[in-house]
């Protein structure tokens, strides 16, 4: 066996090994590296392939992957018409009645060839050194993916140049006993390669086995040598779209070529081959105005670009401000062979605001009450540009009329029609008309080349009708101050109101409307307010100091209106309230050692100064000797302290308390004193009726002794 070099036409370099080993069914060579030319000419050689099924080639066909070639009985290959781009690889399949094989041819720029021959020949230095001889030829397999039953199919041959007597193949790796087992398999006498299955390129492309030769016992005696098994690409996967939706936005008014947006397909298929070189196409448009053709996708690069005149692209004179686009990828560069996959662009023209905002007349109407607020007229505007935008949305403004602030506009968000208010109440005396003028502008600025019009400007006439207005009290709320306890029938103020309605001449009058005690009345006529009862500081409907009454004033309209004055009288304080001591009861053991008793205090209802500092004493004590007295602790405060310990019993002890007052008053309380006995902590009282001690019941004896010394 030897190895030499087989030179074609000059393009065309084949490598090849010329043996006189058997006949082995399929391509005599199976990959070829050819120069790409400048085009292939129709019906010029390009190369010649040599296929033999050992059988004589009886119904031999060929089948070649672009179909702009075809590949002739006697195995020439030639283009059907002239070809400039055939892509980087040609596949020709055979088949005849006994066998059939893969031919792969690899189309190379000028710039690859000379290391494309170098890895085909594996040299180092010239190309005519032969390589090592090696008793194990495992040459490369290629395997179409998809291929029909009936299988165990041959698809190559390992040869051993010392023979095959005595000796068995073994092949191994993945695909065979490696998952997935049992796809490849080889026969142990001579060699054939058999496939067992469909193959799938997408799932695994190539597959590294070894091939070893070993005795009949098993033990190695040449390899393992690598065998490479190449899944051969079919065009049998459709381009996908998988990042959808696709939308796109385009300003309106855009140049032409302005870039919408990029579509993007994916195939499974080869990325080096045509069955996944993907061409772009739209198939259809929806709407077709103002153009069928308002875009243009880049066939190979898949951007979307506006093709029409900036003047075509106007939002506000398209049937549609949104454009459906079928998209095509089709693979095979785009060829009529090619697999094809399709998804939908959707592209909104985006408005921008090219149009001002029109009132929809000059002027427009209202009428309001006199003393009314809330929304009186609501005005209406046209905008051509898009609702859902600041180009659509109206801003109002008053820029006349409005001198006191008693109007104010703001837009309805879902109209956009601008609501009319009176925010402060309008009166008819004052003014019965008010013009105002409107203007009208959008969120967004005006693009520069289009400016806000008269139509954006518009006037309202405003009429106030006039209503039946209650009288008003001046002022509001009224106060006085008075002593309390001023004599019942006292004048305390006269009352005035007045009727807003001046060109009614009303007349008007009084009544009390809320009077919680019941101390006042008014004179219906004039107004006067005198008292019924004494007014009393410390009454509970006085709250600091202050009551508070409301009165009506009624005019004679039909019907009548009302309105309502507050007055509030302040009380000053006089002294006409004695003060009041606490506590009133306090117990002690009748062995204590601490005889202070008790702290009394003493409170007033009237105010400062007729009220502390209080003064304390005690009701003059008689008999033998003082048991108790009392000393000041300060202004409110004063201490009973014992002078010795009691017997168990109950002692009244009456104690005098004067305020500060001018005049002062005074109050005389009984204090009632239990003596206790204490044991453990405990204190028992239950007995200290048995004996009573009081001073006021001694004073009453010794009073009706003296009585009756004079009787």
């Amino acid at each position: 066996k030897s190895l030499f070099l087989l030179f074609f036409p000059p393009q065309v370099l084949l490598l090849a090994c010329a043996e006189d080993l058997e006949c082995v069914p399929g391509f005599q060579q199976k990959v070829f590296y050819i120069e790409k030319p400048f085009k292939f000419t129709e019906d010029e050689l390009i190369l010649n392939l040599k296929f033999d099924d050992c059988e004589g080639n009886n119904k031999l066909n060929f089948e070649v992957s672009n179909p702009d070639f075809r590949v002739e009985l006697d195995g020439n290959l030639v283009a059907l018409k002239d070809v400039s781009e055939a892509g980087r690889a040609l596949f020709v399949h055979a088949r005849s009645e006994h066998a059939e094989d893969m031919a792969e041819i690899f189309i190379l720029e000028a710039n690859e060839k000379r290391g494309a021959l170098k890895e085909i020949l594996k040299l180092e230095g010239n190309l005519g050194i032969p390589r090592q001889k090696r008793a194990i030829l495992a040459t490369p397999i290629l395997i179409p993916e998809n291929q029909r039953p009936p299988f165990p199919r041959l698809v190559g041959k390992v040869i051993r140049s010392e023979g095959t007597e005595g000796v068995k193949f073994r092949l191994s790796g993945k695909g065979v006993d490696q998952d997935p087992k049992g796809i490849f398999r080889i026969n142990e006498m001579n060699g054939d390669v058999s496939v067992t299955r469909t193959l799938d390129r997408e799932a695994i492309a190539n597959y590294e086995l070894e091939v070893e030769v070993v005795d009949m016992n098993g033990k190695t005696i040449d390899g393992p040598v690598r065998l490479v098994v190449s899944v051969i690409d079919q065009n049998d996967n459709r381009p996908m779209f998988k990042e959808g939706p696709y939308v796109g936005h385009v300003m309106e008014g855009s140049a032409t070529g302005t870039t919408v947006m990029r579509m993007t397909a994916f195939d499974a298929d080869d990325a080096g081959t045509d069955n996944a070189l993907l061409r772009y196409n739209i198939l259809k448009q929806t709407p077709t105005k103002p153009s069928p053709n308002m875009f243009y996708i880049d066939p190979e690069k898949g951007d979307i670009v506006t093709v029409v005149s900036p003047a075509l692209l106007d939002r506000e004179t398209m049937e549609s401000p949104k454009y459906e686009l079928v998209i095509e990828a089709k693979d095979m560069g785009g060829m009529d062979v090619g697999l094809t996959g399709t998804a939908t662009a959707t592209i909104l023209i985006e408005d921008k605001n090219d149009h001002a905002p029109e009132f929809t007349k000059k002027e427009f109407q209202a009428t309001v009450k006199e003393g009314v607020t809330g929304v009186i007229v609501n005005l209406t505007v046209g905008d051509r540009d898009d609702p859902a935008t600041g180009a659509w949305r109206a801003v109002y403004s008053i820029i006349n009329g409005n001198p006191g602030q008693s109007f104010e506009i703001h837009t309805n968000p879902q109209t956009n029609e601008g609501m009319l208010s009176v925010v402060k109440p309008l009166d008819y005396e004052i003014s019965a008309f008010h013009t105002l003028l409107i203007k009208v502008e959008n969120e967004d600025p005006l693009i520069p080349d289009i400016a806000y019009g008269p139509s954006s400007t518009a006037t309202v006439q405003i009429t106030v009708e006039d209503v039946n207005e209650g009288p008003v009290f001046h002022p509001n709320p009224m106060a006085v101050t008075k002593q309390e306890n001023i004599p019942v029938g006292s004048v305390v103020l006269t009352v005035n109101a007045t009727d807003p309605d001046t060109l009614q001449h009303q007349t008007i009058r009084y009544s009390v409307y809320k009077d919680p005690a019941g101390w006042l009345e008014i004179n219906p006529t004039n107004g006067t307010v005198g008292t019924t009862a004494v007014l009393d500081r410390e009454s509970p409907f006085v709250q600091n100091n202050v009551y508070t009454a409301l009165f009506l004033a009624i005019d004679s309209g039909n019907p009548p209106a009302t309105g309502t004055g507050t007055l509030h009288i302040t009380l000053e304080d006089v002294n006409d309230n004695v003060p009041s001591l606490y506590p009133t009861l306090a117990k002690v053991c009748d062995d204590a050692k601490d005889l202070r008793v008790v702290v009394l205090g003493a409170s007033d209802k009237d105010l400062h100064p007729n009220t502390d500092p209080f003064k304390f004493e005690l009701s003059k004590q008689s008999g033998p000797e003082k048991l108790w007295r009392i000393n000041r602790l300060n202004n409110t405060h004063a201490q009973v302290i014992l002078l010795q310990n009691l017997k168990k019993a109950n002692y009244n002890i009456p104690i005098s308390v004067t305020d500060s007052g001018k005049p002062p008053l005074t109050n005389t309380t009984e204090l009632r004193l239990q003596v206790c006995t204490c044991k453990k902590s405990k204190m028992d009282c239950s007995a200290t009726d048995a004996l009573h001690i009081s001073l006021s019941l001694i004073l009453l004896s010794l009073l009706s002794l003296f009585c009756k010394s004079f009787a």
